[in-house]
């Protein structure tokens, strides 16, 4: 990972404007159930006990107007962030491009060094992988992985901070089933870390042989060896079918059993808070406010360990491309260019037969 960095520290200063519009994103994504609340308990339910916030002063006091506002609000809220999140993911798409096109280049440029020997020990379609299918992975890992952790983080961080100030009788509620999450991301990523690998082996795989193949098939023909060929690429895709199979299963179970956390504690604020409602405890406001919430607070999750898995996959391509990249030259071209030789006078006579 300190090597990947290496590659986008030219464009920091894109990457800062990029966390600018970032945090700006994570905190407007808290404002739209604070404002499905302001308009239940100030106008739909009226509750003398609400919670009151910063903009209670500049609400109007009429029903009609004062809910025309807080939709407004509303509107601009969800605006803000699709203005914030488009910008951000611009800047780092196109942060993505420049760094894998320095890769590429110096990938390339250390490729065209090193000896004939190094292509004798290595397939061509092998390289190509590095060059190309590798190199993407880890523009996926650039372009919507780094950064878009931290936004994931920074919501949680924003989602917990305005629940606590809202109920923290409800907040408990929700983090009560996040060790449950925490395991089952535990034990998804294990499923998933080697299937990653052997994903990026097999493709690696698959290209050198089909690049050989190719390139060969006029032996091909000649040695009839057409279905022997077949057989053993079907071998070789197998391979790859089969870490992939892997990753869908860890797909298949993680998800269900995140939505179904997500739904028992949805369940809960529903159970607790309706009856906290009746005691007078908390508003409906508040209750609705914590629906929304909790969704908030698991999609983060859910995007982190998507997130992860991008790592991963990129880890397992980075491991590939700097061992091709830290290759020693054996031949080195020396630094200085040999002394020319002197010139000096020479007589040729060439003598008929």
């Amino acid at each position: 990972m300190r090597r990947l960095l290496a590659y986008l520290w030219p464009y920091r200063a894109l990457i800062a404007g990029a966390l600018v519009f970032l945090i700006l994103n994570s905190i407007l994504q808290v404002a739209g159930p604070l404002l499905t609340k302001i308009a239940i308990d100030r106008y739909l339910a009226p509750n003398p006990a609400r919670f009151h916030t910063p903009i209670d002063p500049l609400l109007s006091a009429d029903p009609l107007t004062g809910l025309t506002q807080v939709a407004l609000l509303y509107m601009a809220a969800l605006f803000g962030i699709f203005l914030f999140e488009f910008a951000q993911m611009y800047i780092m798409q196109y942060i993505g491009q420049k760094a894998m096109f320095d890769l590429r280049r110096e990938l390339m440029t250390h490729l065209q060094r090193l000896d004939i020997a190094f292509y004798d020990r290595n397939p061509v379609g092998r390289l190509v992988t590095r060059v190309t299918t590798d190199i993407d992975v880890l523009n996926e890992l650039f372009a919507s992985g780094l950064v878009t952790i931290l936004g994931d983080v920074l919501t949680l961080g924003f989602v917990v901070f305005t629940m606590l100030q809202l109920s923290p009788a409800l907040t408990g509620i929700v983090l009560a089933v996040l060790p449950f999450v925490i395991l089952a991301t535990i034990q998804f990523r294990r499923s998933v870390a080697q299937s990653y690998r052997r994903i990026r082996v097999a493709i690696a795989r698959i290209n050198a042989y089909l690049q050989e193949h190719i390139v060969g098939i006029a032996v091909l023909h000649l040695f009839n060896r057409e279905k022997k060929s077949c057989q053993e690429f079907d071998q070789i895709n197998r391979q790859h079918m089969a870490a992939f199979k892997d990753t869908i299963v860890a797909y298949g179970w993680f998800y269900p059993v995140v939505e179904f956390l997500s739904a028992l504690a949805l369940a809960s604020i529903l159970a607790y808070g309706g009856w906290w409602v009746e005691r007078g405890g908390v508003t409906i406001g508040v209750v609705v406010a914590f629906l929304q919430y909790a969704t908030r607070f698991f999609r983060p999750i859910q995007d982190l360990s998507e997130k992860y898995n991008i790592l991963q996959s990129a880890m397992a391509s980075s491991e590939r491309v700097f061992k091709l990249l830290y290759t020693e030259v054996a031949i080195a071209v020396p630094r200085q260019a040999p002394r020319r030789l002197p010139d000096t006078a020479a007589r040729i006579e060439f003598e008929g037969v």
